[in-house]
């Protein structure tokens, strides 16, 4: 009986269950990341498909039909004149302006989102995108936002400067919300569409007191348009979106660490409020970068990552290259719809961009952090 009492109370048994039950546990995590792995990777590779296949339909498709396989010869320096002209001087900039004005839009939203611990934070919904194209209008009046301006070669560039400038301003107060008075996520929503509603106000004042050359210019600004954007513009936007991506992923584990918490994040030695101010800096110059260049175009930076969390989850790493992919093929397929459902009308991205996004905005907001 007392042999039976020490069998049972022997350590080396209980440190054998200890084993068998971290080694079930360790087996769990390595089954649960190869899970992971593998569906990230699924939806890696269907979201890029998908942006291909969203692309090349894009070129093959408006007012003047190209046909697949003679968009394919095109591609490659085959077909006609007029098929290569119209692929590579009027289809392709504007597809990959889309793309990468989409990839930028969603990749500044997601960071946003998780820099600021709301699942409602985008460019659109925080004022930014209204700030910066307030920015831009700004230079119109001034006189270097039109074409017979005399300052037009300079244009462009004091146009991306003033919408920085002002998308900056903006992410200014968010920030102070943020740090100083510890708005909740509904205080900075709010902020946002009052932010919003200000410069939106401020562009309305400005069109009252410019020429009809100025308005026509400053109104252009606020449809989002990606035909606008030429090869210039599309690398430029490329340039900018890739450092933009490059600095989120390099800090990834960081804005992971962040996801749990402010105190929790300063414990492991995360700079939070650094790192976050410079996130938010990042994410706002990227918006400004795309919107001076297309204007305003809503919600893609709120619905592509909502999509991605819903399909991969909310590491960094794998969220925010998937997003940028994601929120290109969006504003592809997007802009696709412009030019073709009331063909030959070209109606302006921003425009459709707004009426798809803005129920599901609405839907979030109704169910809370459901898919945070």
């Amino acid at each position: 009986m007392s042999g039976e009492t020490v069998r049972e109370n022997d350590p080396g048994q209980h440190s054998g269950r200890d084993e068998t039950a971290t080694s079930r546990g360790s087996e769990t995590v390595r089954e649960h990341r190869k899970q992971t792995t593998r569906r990230t990777c699924v939806v890696a590779a269907g979201s890029t498909l998908v942006l291909v296949v969203v692309s090349l339909l894009a070129i093959a498709l408006g007012s003047v039909h190209v046909p697949l396989p003679d968009v394919l010869a095109a591609l490659v320096g085959g077909g006609s004149q007029t098929q290569r002209t119209i692929v590579w001087n009027v289809r392709l900039p504007r597809i990959l302006g889309a793309v990468v004005a989409g990839a930028g839009l969603a990749v500044a939203g997601a960071a946003m989102q998780t820099v600021l611990r709301n699942p409602l934070g985008a460019p659109y919904t925080l004022g930014i995108s209204q700030a910066a194209a307030f920015g831009a209008a700004v230079t119109v009046v001034f006189g270097f936002g039109t074409a017979a301006s005399e300052f037009a070669s300079l244009g462009p560039y004091v146009t991306t400067v003033a919408a920085f400038l002002a998308a900056m301003a903006s992410t200014g107060l968010i920030l102070l919300l943020v740090t100083y008075r510890q708005a909740t996520p509904e205080t900075l929503i709010l902020t946002g569409v009052a932010v919003g509603s200000l410069f939106t106000a401020g562009m309305t004042l400005l069109q009252y007191f410019a020429s009809d050359t100025e308005v026509a210019a400053i109104v252009y600004w606020t449809f989002g348009d990606v035909g606008r954007a030429g090869w210039p513009h599309v690398v430029v936007m490329g340039v900018v979106v890739a450092v933009g991506l490059a600095y989120f992923l390099a800090n990834a584990w960081n804005y992971d660490v962040m996801d749990s918490g402010t105190a929790t994040a300063k414990s492991l030695g995360v700079p939070v409020e650094s790192l976050r101010i410079r996130g938010m800096a990042v994410a706002s110059f990227v918006t400004a970068i795309v919107i001076s260049f297309v204007g305003i175009i809503g919600f893609v930076g709120l619905v592509a990552p909502h999509i991605v969390r819903m399909l991969v989850g909310g590491t960094e790493r794998h969220l925010l290259p998937i997003t940028a992919v994601v929120g290109g093929a969006l504003l592809v397929a997007a802009d696709t719809l412009a030019r073709t459902v009331l063909a030959p009308v070209v109606l302006p991205v921003g425009i459709l961009t707004s009426f798809l996004g803005a129920p599901l905005f609405v839907y979030l907001v109704i169910n809370g952090r459901e898919y945070w």
